[in-house]
């Protein structure tokens, strides 16, 4: 922010360090580009990026993030972010994609653009994605199905479909190769 002020014809209204408070800013001071980070606490850049669509749509949203996973460009895509770059741009180089967001056009990092074409699309469920990020933290089945509202039955079914889509050895593997391709 403090090398962004720098630039003559950029104007940094807001900082925030949370999800809840870049929405408050957001409301408040109705930026025409919102810089979000991807891994924020309280809610992540994504669904930030989704909530400004919808409460303000003449504002712009574009992603910094050091997790570029292919899971996560298509996730900010979906949601109408105009830029994803890594958090290792320039700051000169960031105003000028600020500038190319703010014109109404789109950019995305080529390195990250090459790694999501590459990686594919997630073969896994909404609800596979789901019991997986619970098995992530190591928690027991039983726990799995109270978090999710699932039997535990239906928890061991989703973990095995999930497991074998993912040529894993096991659950936790199974979500370590899911969060390392950006689809947890």
């Amino acid at each position: 922010a403090a090398l962004l002020s720098l630039e003559d014809d950029l104007l940094v209204v807001a900082e925030a360090a949370s999800g809840p408070e870049a929405l408050a800013m957001a409301r408040a001071h109705a930026p025409d580009v919102a810089v979000l980070d991807l891994q924020m606490p309280g809610a992540d850049g994504v669904s930030v990026a989704t909530s400004l669509r919808h409460e303000l749509p003449e504002c712009r949203s574009m992603i910094v993030t050091s997790h570029g996973r292919p899971g996560h460009l298509k996730r900010a895509l979906e949601a109408g972010v105009r830029g994803f770059v890594p958090k290792t741009v320039s700051a000169q180089r960031l105003a000028e994609i600020i500038r190319t967001v703010h014109a109404g056009n789109r950019y995305v990092d080529p390195e990250l653009a090459a790694d999501a074409i590459s990686a594919g699309d997630s073969p896994l469920t909404v609800r596979e994605a789901e019991v997986l990020e619970f098995a992530e933290t190591g928690a027991p089945v039983a726990e799995i199905a109270e978090r999710a509202a699932l039997s535990p039955g239906t928890v061991r079914n989703y973990l095995s479909s999930a497991t074998a889509k993912l040529s894993a050895e096991n659950r936790h593997a199974a979500a370590r190769i899911a969060r390392e391709r950006g689809w947890l």
